[in-house]
This record gives C-alpha cells, structure tokens and sequence, in this order.
C-alpha cells in the first residue's frame, strides 16, 4: 500500500459513526427488530451452504487418502515382474 494510504485509512476510521462499527446486538440496539431476525437468518442460510460445501471436500480428501492406502497396499501384494 501506498503510504498515504496507509494513514489516511485509519484517520478516515476515526471519522466514521459509531453505528458502523457494531451489529445490533453489539451496539445495544433493538435485537427484537425484524431487521435483526433478518441478520440471524441470513447467517444461518449462509451456514447452510458453507458446512455441506466443506464437509464435502473433508469428504472427498477421505475418500483420496482411502483410495491411495488401498492402491499402495495392492502394489505391495503384487510382486514386481523379473527382468
């Protein structure tokens, strides 16, 4: 980053409202709000894509570790052909 960037950024932060800086249930505001159950069940459908996305690739990197201790035990079985 530039260097006038690099001061300019905080100094721009100290500036900015206090509202910006804090959800409602943070800043004290109404988290009875429907604005609020909004928050909440945009979090949590965000979840609900994340966690099924990341526990698939656990998954599929499982199933590739599987997969190659299998191959590397049936090479060993196999003898290897004499020249």
């Amino acid at each position: 980053m530039k260097p006038l960037l690099k001061f300019l950024l905080p100094v721009l932060a100290l500036f900015a409202p206090a509202k910006t800086f804090a959800c409602a249930a943070c800043y004290g505001g109404n988290i009875d709000s429907p604005m609020a159950d909004g928050m909440n069940w945009g979090i949590f459908a965000l979840l609900g894509v994340i966690v099924p996305v990341l526990v698939t690739f656990l998954a599929f990197f499982i199933y590739l570790i599987r997969k190659s201790e299998a191959l590397a035990k049936a090479a060993e079985k196999i003898p290897a052909p004499e020249i």
